[in-house]
């Protein structure tokens, strides 16, 4: 009856501390690194509007009379503040992307740094 409990007892230590080992690194610690080292509109903020506000903010769709595809509408909305309103989810303003999550962090900084830094169109 030992041998039994023994042979069972090790059995389940041996399968305890030798299960499965996953060690992707790349998807275990996704990059956290944000470069915004030289934030531009073309290189920086018009991918991420392309991204996730085009497809209902272009001069062809342009919902709630807002549009984002060129940069001097995008340059008119910056400043009066509703962009940042928007995508930061602040009070008072329509969460963008509709229905969807935040923008990254990432993103966000980015387009916060371009408005901060006068908004240039390079």
């Amino acid at each position: 009856m030992n041998k039994k409990i023994y042979l069972l007892v090790g059995t389940f230590l041996v399968m305890a501390f030798s299960s499965c080992y996953y060690d992707v690194e790349d998807e275990l610690y996704p990059s956290t690194s944000c470069d915004t080292t030289n934030v531009t509109y073309s290189e920086s903020v018009a991918p991420v509007l392309k991204n996730y506000c085009y497809s209902c903010h272009s001069a062809a769709i342009a919902n709630g009379s807002v549009v984002l595809d060129n940069y001097q509408s995008v340059k008119q909305v910056a400043a009066d503040g509703r962009l940042l309103g928007t995508i930061n989810h602040e009070s008072g303003y329509i969460a963008m992307p509709q229905d969807q999550n935040k923008l990254s962090d990432c993103d966000i900084r980015k387009i916060t740094i371009w408005i901060n830094d006068g908004m240039q169109d390079n």
